[in-house]
């Protein structure tokens, strides 16, 4: 396995080759974080570098990461930790965006050169939002409820990432690992162990309660969607939001109580052989036994993280799919 990892000086004219001490980690999740470098290097006569300096990792010859260093800490004998986020991480700033008919896409397309950040391939998304008001909220917020909306709206599923330095949005249709007939598998050979979780504690719905205030007629609306057997099952296991001028109340209601009126399962793999195609919002075929029921199925992962090691490549997953969700 080789392994080159460059950092830039404080000028940032210049890169050099580190020398790392046990290992590099690369961490995505697929919403709300960018994806996080961590690494430890020797001073030795390294050339300083700084907070805001370009790091690039590639591995056997694969473009993995492209971001800038955040923090750094060292001890006595000048062994520093580096903490490096892709440019994913300036979307936790912070703004108010007031906006009408647009599609999830164009709002990134909007945010992406308001903030001068590098865009990628941006696929286009289908639904329209017709108004909405995001007030004091994180760029991450905003892009995620419009992609909320428009997986609500349309059905489709949209993941969000950055692509060694370019911010990209591409369909869950174009996520999967490998290709017909060479799709990636995680099985009991390629996975050291794995934790199974099955819940109706957290993220399970089976009633749906929205209001809308609605200040021409002086009432309040109320919309509901709920399932009767599954409130008998669990007892009533409610979700309540209030709803934006616009919205379709009772086709939101339904949607919501589709997505969430089901337990909640999480499959969690350590230790599966690493694979550098594999990122959060990836989908691999996983083919395992685990008890209550036999999985052999396409899944999406929600988090990874990739170890680098004295030659060795090893990843940790969290995944859902079919009936997992969470």
């Amino acid at each position: 396995m080789e392994v080159e990892l460059l950092i830039g000086d404080g000028t940032g004219t210049r890169a050099y080759i580190p020398s790392v001490e046990e290992g590099i980690e690369w961490q995505t999740e697929r919403r709300g974080t960018p994806g996080k470098l961590t690494f430890t290097v020797l001073k030795d006569d390294m050339p300083g570098f700084s907070e805001g300096s370009a790091v690039r990792l590639r591995v056997d010859g694969d473009n993995i990461f492209y971001g800038y260093v955040f923090k750094q800490s060292r001890d006595k004998d000048q062994i520093i930790k580096v903490t490096a986020y892709d440019q994913l991480r300036y979307l936790k700033n912070k703004d108010t965006y007031v906006y009408e008919g647009k599609t999830a896409a164009q709002l990134i397309r909007m945010v992406a050169e308001d903030f001068a950040l590098n865009m990628g391939t941006i696929q286009d998304t289908a639904f329209t939002i017709e108004s909405r008001v995001e007030e004091n909220t994180s760029l991450f917020e905003m892009i995620e409820n419009a992609l909320d909306l428009e997986l609500m709206g349309s059905g489709e599923l949209y993941v969000l990432y950055d692509d060694f330095g370019f911010l990209t949005l591409r369909h869950l249709s174009e996520m999967y690992v490998g290709r017909p007939g060479a799709y990636l598998m995680i099985d009991e050979e390629t996975g050291e162990n794995f934790e199974y979780t099955s819940s109706i504690d957290d993220n399970t719905f089976n009633k749906i309660k929205l209001t809308y205030d609605n200040e021409e007629a002086g009432v309040r609306d109320v919309y509901i969607a709920q399932d009767g057997a599954n409130m008998n099952r669990w007892g009533i296991l409610q979700y309540f939001d209030t709803l934006s001028e616009g919205e379709n109340g009772q086709a939101k209601a339904d949607a919501l109580l589709k997505l969430y009126n089901k337990k909640t399962r999480t499959l969690k793999i350590t230790n599966a052989i690493g694979d550098n195609r594999v990122r959060a919002g990836s989908m691999v075929v996983v083919c395992l036994n685990l008890g209550d029921l036999k999985l052999k199925n396409f899944m999406l992962v929600e988090t990874c993280k990739h170890i680098y090691r004295q030659g060795e490549h090893w990843m940790d997953l969290t995944l859902k799919g079919g009936e997992f969700v969470g």
